[in-house]
């Protein structure tokens, strides 16, 4: 039989004991059992850890959400800046920024599936590489060829 529980009932002082509290919550769940006509207890054990603590006292969480979210912004500006004045400022800014926002991208991608101190050093170092490459690949061609503005407006003007 499905039981439908509310989080209220889970946790009867809200979400917060959750995340800023690290002591064990446990609370019982009555399942009602097939041969018996009394209700049983089911207890449910919810760990917090103290990593989930909001209350660090670090901003440096708080100052890379705001810059990722600033390059983002940046982005959508410089694609009409890149179409109605080309430059080597615009160009120049838009490898530094896409490969910015590649970076923090592939980097939670793999904050979020890499497991095992060794596996993630070799992720991370591969991913500096990686952008290192890009960034520099980026600025060469905008010094030794059309630059990324122009390439693009040849690319839609096919």
């Amino acid at each position: 039989m499905a039981a439908i529980v509310r989080l209220s009932s889970v946790c009867r002082r809200g979400v917060k004991p959750l995340f800023y509290q690290s002591t064990l919550l446990a609370r019982p769940l009555v399942v009602p059992h097939k041969y018996q006509e009394q209700p049983y207890q089911l207890t449910a054990r919810i760990h917090s850890s103290q990593a989930l603590h909001a209350g660090s006292g670090s901003k440096a969480a708080s100052l890379h959400w705001t810059g990722e979210r600033v390059v983002s912004v940046l982005l959508l500006a410089l694609g009409p800046a890149a179409y109605f004045s080309p430059s080597p400022f615009i160009d120049y800014s838009l490898a530094a920024a896409l490969t910015l926002h590649g970076h923090w991208g592939i980097g939670q991608v793999l904050t979020d599936y890499v497991h095992g101190d060794a596996k993630i050093k070799m992720a991370n170092t591969g991913l500096f590489l990686l952008s290192t490459v890009t960034f520099a690949g980026l600025c060469y061609f905008n010094y030794n060829d059309v630059g990324i503005c122009k390439a693009i407006a040849l690319l839609w003007s096919k």
